[in-house]
C-alpha cells in the first residue's frame, strides 16, 4: 500500500514541462523525459542489454539483473530531492519504446546533489549523455541545486569526458581507486558556448541528411484504407516523382500509393494500419532501403501510420506536403502531435505540414523534392520559406533574375524543422554565400537571435516577416502569445545582425548585390547617370537609404566608349568613394550593351561595390559580368529602378558596417551574485503560486542589491509630523513625494517637491501635496507620502524589464517624462546582451543626447548608467521568475547613477529555450 501511495504521489508531481524531443549528435532524434514507475520493465531491459563492462562502470559491480527492490527504487522518484531522466526511442516490441540512456541525481544537501549516468552501449557516441546532462542540470537548477558531485571509476573515460567536455569547471581527485569530482552547474560562458555548439552541429547534421538525400521515397494517397484519394494529393505525389527523376537521374526514387488502387477499401477517411494491416504492410513491402528522405502527399489522418511505416526504411526525415493538421482545430492538432511523436520516436525530423518541398542544387547532384517544375540555375543562394504559396513566386523570381540557387526549403507550418535549423546548416555550408528567410512566425525568438547572429557574422542573412509587426500567427503555427510591442521585433533583428526587408522584391534586390559584389567598404557613394535630373533623384534616394553621396556626375548619352570607360573608372578610383550607383537610360535606341560591358570590366577590376539601373537589363546578366583581378566572374546587378538599387546598396552597406564592428563581450558585472538572487526569489515565490507576487519596496531593493544596484532608501510617512521626523533622521535637504499613481514621479504636476530645506518648508509642502493627492485615487494600504534624501542632480531615466512568454526578458530604457510616456521614445534590448549592446541601448532613444552634454549642459556619467543597465540585464536573463522590474527614476548625474525607486513582481515562467528541444506540436 505504501509503495502504491508513493507511486501515486510521484505521478501527481510528474513535471511534464521537462519532457523534450531532442536532436542527437548524429542528427537523429530521441525523447527525454522524467522517469516513471511504469518504466520498470524498460529499465530492466536496458540494464540486461548492457555489457558486463558497462554495468561494472555504472554500479562498481556486475549485476546481471537489477534486484526488484533496487528497480522499484530507481523508477520511483519525487522529482525534487531525487530526479531521474530517461532518453527513449520507439520500439516495435512492448512497451513500445526502448530506454537508451538514464541520468539521475540524489540531493545531498540544499544545493548539492550526487549525479550518475548510464548510456546504452548501442547508442554510444550519439551525444546521449551530453543531452541528458544538459537537461538534468536545468531540472536541478529549477529545484535549487547548484552543484553536482560524482564518483567515477578511472577507466570510465567516456563518463569523465561527458563532465569535462560540458564546459563546466570540473575539479577532481583520486580517492581509494575512485575519481571524485564536482562542479557548479550554473551556466558559464563556456558551458553555454558548448551547448550552443553541440546544438549547432546536431541540427546542421539533421539538415545535411535532408539536403544531401540520394534515395527518396514518395508516398501518395492511394493506400489500402483510402477509398477515394484526393486528386490534389495524387497529383502532388506524381509531380514529386517526376521532378525528382528529372532533376537528377542518379537520385534513387521509389514510390508507394501514387497509382490508383484496383479495388478501394470502404473507409474513405483512412484509419490506422490496424484496419488494413496486411494490405498496408504489403504496400511498402517492395521498398528497399536505405531511404534517406520520404515525401508524403497523404491525408492527415493517414500520416501517423505512414510515418511509422516509413521509419522502417531507414529514412532520416519526412516532408509533409498536405495540410489538415493544427490549422484545422483541436483534432488536427492531435494528429500533428501524433505524427511528430511517431517521427521523433523513430529518429526522424519533420518538414511541414503544408510544405512546398525541398530543393538542393549542390555540386554532388541535384535534388528536387518539391512541386517546382522549373528550377533556378545552380548557385550560392540559400532560401527558406514557411509559406508554400509564397514559394511559387519566390522561386520564379529567382529564376527570372538569374540568381543561382543552392538550397530551398519550405517548412509550411514548421511543426518541427524551422528556419533556425536551416541557419545552423548554412553556417557550415561552403556552397552558400547569401541566405534569405521568409518567416510567417518566429516560434523561439531567443534561439533565432543566437543562431542568426552566429550565421550573420559569416554571411548575409536577409529576413522578410509576415507583416511589419512580426507578430502575425497563421493558423497551424505553434507560437506563444506575446505582449511585446512590435518594435521588439525590430530590435531582435538589429541585435541579430540580419537585414530586414519589406517584401520578396527587396529580399532578392539585396541578395543580388551581396551575392554578386564584394561587401561595401563604406557608405560613400558615387552616382553616375546619363541625366542630371536622374542623378539628383538617385542622390536623394541614396541619402534616404543611409548612404553618403560623395559626388553625382553626368555621363552623356553620346559619350564614346573610351570616354565612358575613363569617366566610370575615375569615379571608382576616387579614394573618397566606397560604392557606386550607375544609371544608364538611353533616350534613343534600346539597351546600351556596349556600355554594360564597359561598366562590368571597370567594376570588376576596381574591387568596389557597384550596382546599376540599365534599360533592358534586370538581375544578374552576362552583359554585366566580367572577371576580377583574380579571374573570378563578377556581375554588376541590374535593378528595375534607381530607388531599388539605392535601397539594396544602402542595406548592404549597413550590414557590412555591422559585420565589421566590435560586437562586444558577454556581461559579467563585478560583484553580481546571481545565486543569491535565485535564493531570494525561491524564498519569496511559493512553489504553488498561480498569480504574480508583488515584492515590497524593501524586497525589490534587496533583490537588486544582489547584483550591485543600490536603491536610494525612502521612508513612507502619513502626515507632517512623520515627515519631519524622517527628514531629521535623513538630514536636510530632502525630497518629498506622493505615492498616488497619477502623480508618482511627476514633478511637473506637483507630485514631487525637491530640495526641501527645513521643517517649516516641509510641513507646508506636505499640506500642499496631500491636498493635491486627495483629488486622485490612492493605493490601498500604502502610505500617501515618501521622504527621501536628495540625489545628485542630473537626468532621469526609466529602466524596465518584463518577462514575455515569447521573447523571454525584454529590457527597455527611456528618458523620464513625456518623451517615453507619450511619444514612446524607448529603446529595447533582448538579453543576453554584450557590453556593446548595452551601449547601443543607452544611445538609441531620440532623447539620449540629454545624457551627453545637451545644449551646453555638462555631460553625464553614461558609463554609470550602462553599468546599471548591464546589471539589470544579467538579473533578468538569469531569473525567468522575474516577471517585471521597474527602476523609476534612475538619475544619471555628472558622477554616478542612482535608482530612486524600484518595483518588482515574480511569477513562475517556462522559457522556450531553457534547454535543447524540438517542437512537439
Amino acid at each position: 500500500m505504501d509503495e502504491q501511495v508513493a507511486r501515486d504521489e510521484a505521478e501527481a508531481r510528474y513535471p511534464a514541462a521537462w519532457e523534450a524531443d531532442v536532436v542527437l549528435q548524429d542528427g537523429g532524434t530521441a525523447r527525454v523525459r522524467p522517469i516513471r514507475p511504469s518504466d520498470a520493465d524498460a529499465l530492466q531491459a536496458f540494464h540486461v542489454a548492457q555489457s558486463e563492462r558497462s554495468t561494472y562502470l555504472r554500479f562498481f559491480a556486475h549485476l546481471e539483473r537489477l534486484p526488484e527492490r533496487d528497480l522499484r527504487r530507481l523508477v520511483t522518484v519525487d522529482h525534487d530531492a531525487r530526479v531521474a531522466l530517461v532518453a527513449t526511442v520507439d520500439d516495435d516490441e512492448a512497451p513500445g519504446y526502448r530506454i537508451i540512456g538514464v541520468a539521475r541525481y540524489d540531493r545531498l544537501d540544499d544545493d548539492e546533489a550526487e549525479v550518475a549516468f548510464n548510456v546504452s552501449d548501442a547508442h554510444q557516441g550519439r551525444g546521449v549523455g551530453s543531452v541528458l546532462l544538459e537537461h538534468l542540470a536545468a531540472a536541478a537548477r529549477e529545484r535549487g541545486v547548484r552543484r553536482f558531485v560524482a564518483e567515477v571509476l578511472p577507466q570510465n573515460g567516456r563518463m569523465l569526458a561527458v563532465f569535462r567536455d560540458a564546459g563546466y569547471e570540473v575539479r577532481q581527485h583520486a580517492e581509494d581507486g575512485v575519481v571524485a569530482l564536482g562542479f557548479d552547474i550554473d551556466p558559464t560562458d563556456r558551458s553555454l558556448a558548448v551547448m550552443a555548439d553541440r546544438e549547432h552541429r546536431s541540427e546542421a547534421r539533421s539538415m545535411r541528411a535532408v539536403l544531401g538525400a540520394r534515395s527518396v521515397l514518395v508516398v501518395g494517397p492511394a493506400l489500402p484504407g483510402t477509398a477515394h484519394p484526393r486528386r490534389l494529393h495524387l497529383g502532388i505525389a506524381r509531380a514529386l516523382v517526376a521532378h525528382l527523376a528529372l532533376a537528377d537521374p542518379a537520385v534513387r526514387v521509389q514510390s508507394v500509393g501514387t497509382d490508383p488502387l484496383p479495388e478501394a477499401a470502404p473507409d474513405e477517411n483512412g484509419g490506422d494500419e490496424a484496419d488494413h494491416g496486411a494490405a498496408f504492410t504489403a504496400a511498402f513491402a517492395h521498398v528497399t532501403g536505405p531511404v534517406d528522405l520520404a515525401v508524403l502527399a497523404v491525408p492527415a489522418a493517414r500520416a501517423p501510420a505512414v510515418v511509422r511505416a516509413v521509419a522502417q526504411t531507414g529514412a532520416r526525415a519526412v516532408v509533409l506536403t498536405s495540410t489538415g493538421y493544427a490549422e484545422t482545430g483541436p483534432e488536427g492538432l492531435a494528429l500533428q502531435r501524433e505524427v511528430l511523436a511517431a517521427a521523433h520516436g523513430a529518429g526522424l525530423r519533420v518538414i511541414g505540414p503544408g510544405s512546398y518541398g525541398v530543393v538542393s542544387l549542390g555540386e554532388d547532384g541535384a535534388l528536387n523534392a518539391s512541386l517546382a517544375d522549373e528550377l533556378p540555375r545552380p548557385g550560392r543562394l540559400g532560401l527558406f520559406s514557411q509559406s508554400a504559396a509564397l514559394a511559387v513566386p519566390l522561386l520564379a523570381a529567382v529564376r527570372r533574375r538569374g540568381l543561382g540557387l543552392a538550397e530551398f526549403v519550405s517548412a509550411g507550418h514548421r511543426a518541427d524543422v524551422s528556419g533556425n535549423d536551416l541557419m545552423q546548416f548554412w553556417a557550415d555550408d561552403d556552397g552558400t554565400d547569401v541566405v534569405g528567410l521568409y518567416l510567417e512566425s518566429i516560434g523561439n525568438p531567443r534561439k533565432f537571435s543566437r543562431v542568426a547572429r552566429r550565421l550573420a557574422l559569416a554571411k548575409p542573412v536577409i529576413v522578410l516577416t509576415a507583416g511589419r509587426s512580426g507578430h502575425v500567427v497563421p493558423p497551424g503555427h505553434a507560437v506563444r502569445a506575446t505582449q511585446a510591442p512590435a518594435r521588439v521585433v525590430d530590435e531582435l533583428m538589429r541585435q541579430s545582425g540580419v537585414i530586414r526587408v519589406e517584401n520578396t522584391h527587396q529580399m532578392l534586390d539585396v541578395a543580388q548585390v551581396l551575392g554578386a559584389q564584394p561587401l561595401p567598404a563604406g557608405r560613400r557613394v558615387a552616382v553616375v547617370s546619363s541625366s542630371s535630373s536622374v542623378a539628383a533623384l538617385v542622390a536623394e534616394a541614396a541619402s534616404t537609404a543611409g548612404l553618403v553621396v560623395a559626388g553625382a556626375q553626368v555621363l552623356p548619352e553620346d559619350a564614346s566608349d573610351e570616354a565612358a570607360h575613363a569617366q566610370v573608372r575615375a569615379a571608382l578610383e576616387d579614394d573618397d568613394v566606397d560604392v557606386a550607383i550607375v544609371v544608364r537610360i538611353p533616350l534613343v535606341g534600346g539597351p546600351d550593351l556596349a556600355f554594360a560591358r564597359t561598366l562590368a570590366g571597370v567594376a570588376a577590376s576596381s574591387g568596389k561595390t557597384v550596382v546599376a539601373c540599365m534599360l533592358g537589363l534586370h538581375g544578374l546578366t552576362d552583359e554585366l559580368t566580367a572577371p576580377d583581378a583574380d579571374g573570378t566572374p563578377r556581375t554588376v546587378p541590374a535593378y528595375a529602378t534607381p530607388e531599388d538599387a539605392a535601397l539594396a546598396l544602402g542595406l548592404a552597406a549597413r550590414y557590412a558596417s555591422w559585420r565589421a564592428r566590435d560586437h562586444g563581450r558577454p556581461l559579467h558585472p563585478e560583484g553580481a551574485d546571481l545565486r543569491a538572487a535565485g535564493r531570494l526569489v525561491r524564498g519569496w515565490l511559493p512553489a504553488a503560486a498561480e498569480r504574480e507576487v508583488e515584492l515590497t519596496a524593501a524586497q525589490a531593493a534587496q533583490l537588486l542589491a544582489t547584483v550591485g544596484v543600490d536603491v536610494l532608501a525612502s521612508t513612507p510617512v502619513h502626515d507632517a509630523d512623520e515627515a519631519v521626523a524622517a527628514a531629521r533622521a535623513i538630514g536636510y535637504p530632502v525630497a518629498l513625494k506622493t505615492t498616488v499613481p497619477a502623480l508618482r514621479h511627476r514633478a511637473d504636476l506637483g507630485g514631487i517637491r525637491l530640495d526641501v530645506a527645513d521643517d517649516v518648508e516641509l510641513r507646508a509642502d506636505v499640506a500642499e501635496v496631500l491636498a493635491l493627492a486627495a483629488q486622485h485615487r490612492s493605493e490601498a494600504g500604502v502610505a500617501p507620502l515618501e521622504v527621501q534624501a536628495m540625489a545628485p542632480r542630473g537626468s532621469s531615466c526609466v529602466l524596465r524589464t518584463v518577462e514575455d512568454p515569447l521573447y523571454g526578458p525584454v529590457l527597455s530604457l527611456g528618458m523620464s517624462g513625456d518623451a517615453s510616456d507619450l511619444l514612446g521614445d524607448v529603446s529595447y534590448g533582448i538579453p543576453p546582451l554584450t557590453d556593446v549592446d548595452v551601449a547601443d541601448l543607452v544611445r538609441a532613444p531620440r532623447a539620449a543626447p540629454r545624457l551627453f552634454g545637451y545644449r551646453g549642459l555638462p555631460p553625464l556619467d553614461v558609463a554609470a548608467l550602462e553599468d546599471v543597465v548591464a546589471r539589470v540585464a544579467v538579473l533578468s536573463d538569469a531569473l525567468p521568475e522575474l516577471r517585471s522590474l521597474e527602476l523609476n527614476p534612475v538619475v544619471v548625474a555628472e558622477r554616478g547613477a542612482v535608482a530612486l525607486a524600484a518595483r518588482a513582481t515574480l511569477a513562475h515562467a517556462d522559457r522556450a529555450d531553457a534547454t535543447r528541444r524540438l517542437q512537439r506540436g
